[in-house]
């Protein structure tokens, strides 16, 4: 049994072959830049060329911090650096569009942050300009390799419970938007850019749903415009049922943050350790339960790596692999218009406290 534990740990390691290496320049030098792009990426040895960012004292701070060899004056200077191949965005959600669109010009290959586009219309003008011009966008959806959620995948795809019957995120925490301005002040806030994570990784393992119902709500006198408490439920083909639900105001000590995965022969349980005490966090834990294996109870898996930083490499990696080999990505804008689809419906169930078919992506 720890022979096979030992083979999926194997296959969900994060790899990026020195064929698949392309050099990188990073747009964006705030905070998840300082403590994931670049930690992750150093840590397996990528070719940072340089930063840009409006705020050149910041760039330069980060750029000494990561030892980069260049911060750049100006965006079109990091565009037209004929030496970068692959840019990174790492920008505010309502900038995004615009550096995007001038990369793809530039002809450049680029990861974008999630989520793609403040709407599904113009994400879907993003990703097909891309697709025009022959250049890679992938999105940075990290959850997926995540080491707690890629080894339960897998563990699904081995058939180790069965079929699944469910899928649950359980998110009860207490955090502090105060520190991004432009979240504070966002019309549409946890939906959009805290539970999109834990409904791509839905969608990594199940595909799509079929309807999604959705509620959300606020506290009195939460200084965010936007929803902070969300239950999103998804309807797949057959007996399949997803839910998502996610507080953000739990103000008492019994934070918690795990998701299960039940099935007909057995359950995975694992918890997010970053949700803990956010942004320090602790392990993350996997366990399973199995009559196929069996476990005789539950089996402890060994996650040895974090959401923050060490998953922030996969979608790279994912990116970098479609370049190299011209395997899409699993993040790939066009598959990721089907989270914001997604997210989209759901928010049509907020607004008609009605369930809703999926658009098509």
């Amino acid at each position: 049994m720890l022979e096979q534990l030992a083979g999926i740990a194997d296959q969900v390691r994060i790899r990026i072959p020195d064929a698949h290496r392309r050099p990188i320049a990073v747009v964006g030098a705030g905070e998840i830049v300082d403590v994931a792009h670049l930690p992750a990426y150093r840590a397996h040895g990528l070719d940072i060329r340089g930063i840009y960012d409006l705020d050149a004292a910041r760039a330069r701070e980060v750029a000494t911090r990561h030892e980069l060899p260049h911060v750049y004056a100006r965006l079109d200077d990091l565009l037209a650096d004929p030496d970068v191949e692959v840019v990174d965005i790492a920008v505010v959600p309502t900038a995004q569009p615009s550096v995007a669109t001038a990369a793809v010009a530039a002809g450049k290959h680029l990861l974008c942050q999630k989520p793609l586009a403040p709407d599904l219309a113009t994400a879907r003008r993003l990703a097909g300009d891309a697709e025009a011009a022959g250049v890679r966008m992938a999105v940075n959806q990290q959850l997926r390799w995540d080491e707690g959620i890629a080894v339960a995948r897998e563990i699904v795809a081995a058939g180790w419970i069965g079929e699944v019957t469910t899928i649950a995120f359980t998110v009860d925490v207490a955090t502090d938007f105060s520190g991004w301005g432009w979240l504070v002040d966002s019309d549409r806030l946890e939906i959009t850019y805290h539970s999109i994570h834990y409904l791509d990784a839905v969608r990594s393992i199940l595909g799509d749903p079929l309807r999604v119902f959705a509620t959300a709500s606020r506290v009195p006198e939460q200084k965010t415009r936007g929803e902070t408490h969300t239950i999103s439920t998804l309807v797949f083909t057959g007996e399949q049922r997803a839910v998502v639900h996610a507080n953000h105001n739990n103000l008492s000590a019994d934070q918690r943050a795990e998701f299960r995965i039940n099935g007909t022969r057995g359950a995975v349980h694992g918890t997010l350790g970053l949700m803990y005490d956010y942004p320090h966090g602790r392990p993350d834990t996997l366990r399973l339960h199995s009559d196929v294996l069996p476990t005789d109870g539950w089996l402890h898996y060994p996650v040895s790596t974090r959401w923050v930083p060490d998953a922030f490499a996969g979608p790279m990696a994912g990116l970098l692999a479609w370049i190299a080999t011209g395997q899409q990505a699993p993040t790939a804008a066009q598959d990721n218009l089907r989270t914001l689809a997604l997210v989209e419906a759901l928010y049509r169930s907020i607004d008609t406290g009605q369930a809703q078919h999926l658009d098509p992506a």
